[in-house]
């Protein structure tokens, strides 16, 4: 039953579609067909059947025609021009209505009044409807006497249900592009959030494949280059750094694989976290020792037990530790040595990683800096580094607060 009932309204949607289609890509092929059936349609009254209504039954056929035309042949231009329009139908009008013809193609100014009131501002109708009841008012009261009302009062309140239809119409029309508008902008905005999404994305996943291949770089550099030198006088200390090169190098390769993982993992409702397990506190016993191995020096000061972090912030802390070795791995010369404290407060943890090396040797900025710094950010901290007082060494100072605030970004659930 359902079926039936729709179907029809279905139907008729689809062919007003279609027609409004047809009529956007060649408009002027309905303005002229509409046009020319209007047209003739006046020309055929022309013809004798307007003495039906005329008060002057004898006026000459060469007036008729030329008002029938005045009154029909400029429709062609009512979307475009409708104010126009209506002013030149309504001097035929007034000639029709002032010499008794009265012709009913008079009511094809309802025409251009249903596209002022569709697409002009609302004040402009009042200037239409002036225009229209100035030859209707004056042939009533030229040719009704007493009874002019009887020809006045229904055409106005014709008049005035075309312009209601028109301006319902436009509400319609004006409250679906509305709705187009809102879609448009939601997905503008959805499209957005996704480039802005992926950019982070491609941001964090460029920071933790700095972070693991250029410290796991630097440690498998400094093994390489003590075995180089061992392997003159202590095959044995030779042999230990290419076994320390070969545990970090599977390191680096274990901590790729679950990065890259999960660009490949699929969304399978699996928490993210059990995927690919990050580095946290209890990690940075393992990751002083490879360094160490390295043949830096570090000396640590951690709390036992470690202070309570969200795993993001666990991760953070671990990354600034690690990159600020490496730094010093790098920069701060072979003498250089390192100490690592690891302090926990009231209401934050604090992180301070210094060396000996020479400040002058060591960039202030660059894309470990950066990315140590946006990290932080993330978990509302703040990262200081810069040379010690002293004039030698380099130092970085991480703060963590141990309960982010709720505007933060949410927990990192990868590298």
């Amino acid at each position: 039953m359902t079926t039936e009932t729709t179907a029809p309204s279905r139907y008729a949607h689809q062919l007003i579609t279609r027609v409004r289609a047809a009529d956007a890509a060649r408009p002027w092929l309905w303005d002229g067909a509409l046009t020319l059936g209007w047209t003739a349609a006046a020309l055929v009254d022309a013809a004798g059947g307007w003495r039906n209504v005329a008060r002057d039954p004898s006026l000459p056929a060469g007036l008729v025609v030329a008002l029938s035309l005045a009154l029909a042949l400029p429709l062609y231009a009512r979307r475009r021009h409708p104010t126009s329009v209506l002013a030149v139908m309504t001097a035929a009008a007034f000639v029709s209505e002032v010499s008794g013809a009265f012709l009913q193609a008079a009511f094809l100014q309802f025409l251009p009044l249903f596209h002022i009131a569709l697409t002009r501002p609302p004040r402009r109708l009042l200037w239409a409807f002036a225009l229209l009841l100035a030859p209707i008012l004056t042939g009533a009261l030229r040719f009704d006497g007493d009874d002019w009302d009887l020809h006045v009062v229904p055409t106005l309140w014709a008049y005035a249900l075309v312009a209601l239809v028109g301006i319902t119409v436009r509400s319609r029309r004006d409250h679906t592009a509305s709705l187009v508008d809102r879609a448009r902008r939601l997905e503008i905005e959805r499209d957005q959030e996704v480039r802005l999404a992926a950019a982070g994305e491609r941001t964090r996943i460029a920071r933790e494949m700095h972070d693991i291949i250029g410290h796991n770089l630097s440690v498998i550099t400094g093994l390489a280059d003590g075995g180089r030198y061992a392997a003159a006088k202590s095959p044995e200390r030779a042999a230990q750094a290419l076994d320390a090169i070969g545990t970090t190098s599977r390191q680096a390769l274990d901590e790729l694989r679950r990065l890259l993982g999960v660009l490949s993992a699929p969304d399978d409702g699996t928490p993210a976290a059990a995927r690919t397990p990050q580095p946290t506190l209890e990690d940075l016993d393992s990751l002083l020792e490879g360094v160490r191995k390295a043949g830096l020096p570090v000396a640590a000061e951690l709390p036992s037990p470690l202070p309570s972090l969200p795993p993001g912030a666990q991760l953070t802390v671990y990354r600034v530790v690690q990159e600020s070795l490496t730094n010093t791995l790098k920069h701060a010369g072979p003498a250089a040595r390192a100490t690592v404290r690891l302090a926990a407060g009231p209401d934050a943890v604090l992180v301070t990683v210094t060396d000996t090396g020479l400040p002058s040797a060591i960039p202030g900025q660059g894309q470990g800096l950066t990315g140590m710094r946006e990290r932080a950010a993330l978990y509302d901290g703040t990262l200081d580094c810069g040379p010690l007082p002293s004039g030698t060494g380099w130092r970085v100072r991480l703060r963590i607060p141990t309960a982010p605030s709720p505007a933060s970004a949410p927990e990192e659930s990868h590298p």
